[in-house]
């Protein structure tokens, strides 16, 4: 009797367990009386009778068919082995653990913009995860016609979107094209709510979503590096002046062209412009001494503001008079 009883027993696992699957079924074979049951950390094993949940085990562990899964079975409580007779049952197990997957644009997304009439091709990639939520829709819409199913086949479905959706939640609310780093968060944050909503049905749950960055063709991060280096992010006709000098200094425009002659003309401008602003701070910066300079040389002497003082010399004859009141020479009044 123990010879027919080791013939029939079986063993109930995920035996082609992948970190990368979502689910596998255990199916189309009979669970023989004896037979053994094995959840490993981070499974749920879900026994299914017609397409239909019998019962869902969670707990990690070894159990006996017989003992410790029929009895909790829905419809199959009943059941009894007979001598040559098994259950025919699916086990569905499902990896319960959260799935982080990497993404990116495969091209270039064109946000529409007013700088630009093509509008602004942007590149970007981060990461995302999910989880199972809901073990009916998934048996109903995925479980059910498939053995198996991978993360590759969720991130399939999230890229087929991801570009609309980009595109959806850059051009919302006026977004700043030239710094979409900084509203990076709130960005994700909507595309995590569609997302949501897009792998809802199948009984997944996006449980985060990131934008690592966004990528901008050459020309126009050059275009911000070089504006950002001026200080003047936002203002294009100081960024094309500057560019312009900048072009003069290194000998790039030359020749006698239109393009040259309103460089010329523009730097004219401005170092005129400099030299006359300098020469307007320098003469009321003397004024500002020489004035300064009287009053500290009135206070010295000790006469009040305003008061003239005897001269050294005769105003009428020019005789040296050392501070008299009369010229001792022609005795012409002094002071």
């Amino acid at each position: 009797m123990g010879f027919f009883k080791n013939q029939f027993s079986n063993v109930v696992e995920w035996e082609e367990f992948r970190d990368d699957m979502i689910f596998w079924k255990w199916s189309n074979r009979e669970i023989k009386k004896g037979s053994k049951l094995i959840i490993r950390s981070g499974q749920d094993a879900i026994f299914l009778n017609n397409g239909k949940i019998e019962g869902i085990f969670e707990d990690e562990g070894v159990f006996n068919i017989d003992s410790d899964i029929i009895p909790f079975l829905s419809t199959l409580k009943g059941f009894k082995f007979g001598f040559n007779s098994g259950m025919r049952v699916e086990v569905l197990f499902v990896n319960t653990k959260e799935f982080t997957v990497r993404w990116g644009t495969q091209s270039p997304i064109l946000i529409p913009t007013p700088q630009l009439p093509g509008g602004m091709p942007i590149r970007a990639n981060g990461t995302f995860t999910f989880k199972v939520s809901d073990y009916v829709a998934l048996i109903d819409k995925v479980a059910g016609i498939k053995q198996s199913y991978l993360v590759e086949d969720v991130k399939i479905r999230i890229v087929s979107v991801l570009d609309q959706l980009l595109m959806k939640w850059i051009s919302r609310e006026g977004k700043d094209m030239f710094n979409l780093q900084a509203n990076a968060s709130d960005i994700a944050a909507g595309i995590r709510e569609d997302l949501d909503m897009q792998v809802m049905d199948i009984g997944m749950t996006i449980t985060g979503f990131q934008v690592m960055s966004f990528n901008y063709p050459q020309e126009i991060q050059d275009m911000i590096t070089k504006t950002a280096s001026h200080e003047m992010i936002g203002n294009m006709q100081k960024y094309q002046q500057v560019s312009m000098t900048d072009g003069i200094a290194s000998g790039k425009v030359q020749g006698g062209g239109a393009a040259s002659d309103m460089a010329g003309m523009m730097m004219g401008m401005n170092m005129a412009n400099e030299m006359l602003k300098n020469m307007n701070s320098g003469t009321a910066s003397n004024q500002g001494q020489n004035a300064n300079a009287g009053g500290n040389a009135g206070q010295a002497s000790g006469a009040p503001a305003g008061d003239h003082t005897k001269p050294n010399f005769c105003p009428n004859c020019g005789a040296k008079v050392n501070g008299a009141n009369f010229c001792p020479n022609c005795g012409q009044k002094l002071g």
